[in-house]
């Protein structure tokens, strides 16, 4: 199996996270062609940030999105910009599916989020590891 590591100056980094946002009012908007510009839209902004989509999907109240960074993205200014930048595309081309469900103000994202970090193993896998390190007797 092959890792990703980012590489940066000094550093070496396999960094993921896991991000779920819904809809405002939890309300049915997304359709399949929604859920496709969503994944293309956030795979450019993404690579604008120099990250990259390691999966996603959705249904039509919200959606996953699991993505790699490296340690000098501030994660919540990297979220808001997903989902302005998304938001404000979403609203230009499918506006009439969004009128029938937000009626004025069309806004597609509710404003809190889940996010959480996450690995290629568990936490209990790697605190074995690190317990089994061969720690100097002097």
């Amino acid at each position: 199996m092959k890792k990703d590591f980012i590489s940066r100056g000094r550093s070496v980094s396999d960094l993921k996270a896991h991000l779920v946002l819904t809809t405002k009012y939890r309300k049915s908007v997304f359709n399949l062609a929604m859920i496709k510009r969503l994944h293309e839209i956030f795979e450019e902004l993404l690579d604008k940030w120099d990250c990259k989509i390691v999966e996603f999907n959705g249904e039509e109240n919200h959606v996953h999105l699991l993505f790699q960074y490296h340690p000098e993205i501030q994660l919540s200014k990297l979220v808001n910009s997903l989902k302005s930048v998304s938001s404000r595309k979403l609203r230009q081309e499918f506006l009439p599916e969004l009128e029938r469900v937000y009626y004025k103000k069309k806004v597609v994202w509710n404003s809190s989020y889940f996010l959480a970090s996450c690995g290629g193993v568990t936490i209990s896998t790697l605190r074995k590891y690190i317990e089994n390190q061969d720690t100097p007797i002097k």
